[in-house]
């Protein structure tokens, strides 16, 4: 449970609502992380252009990529 509500899809600008339905598309939901980082869009955008780049990265093959985040996931405690 977050400490700070974030911001709604009702209450969110177009570039917000637009990182928020390929956030929907690409997870399944809204994360809870992005509502909260959506208070500051440049660092939400920032965050999002991260992982967009992340995602196209192709010197790492994608299996040792995603065990990578989850075990940076464990040690920092992410609940998902």
């Amino acid at each position: 449970m977050a400490r700070m509500q974030g911001v709604p899809p009702e209450r969110a600008g177009f570039l917000t609502r637009l990182v928020y339905r390929v956030a929907q598309r690409m997870v399944g939901r809204l994360p809870d992380p992005m509502t909260i980082q959506a208070h500051q869009p440049q660092i939400l955008e920032a965050v999002a252009g991260f992982e967009f780049f992340l995602g196209r990265a192709h010197r790492v093959p994608k299996r040792l990529k995603t065990l990578a985040c989850i075990k940076a996931s464990m040690q920092v405690g992410c609940p998902f």
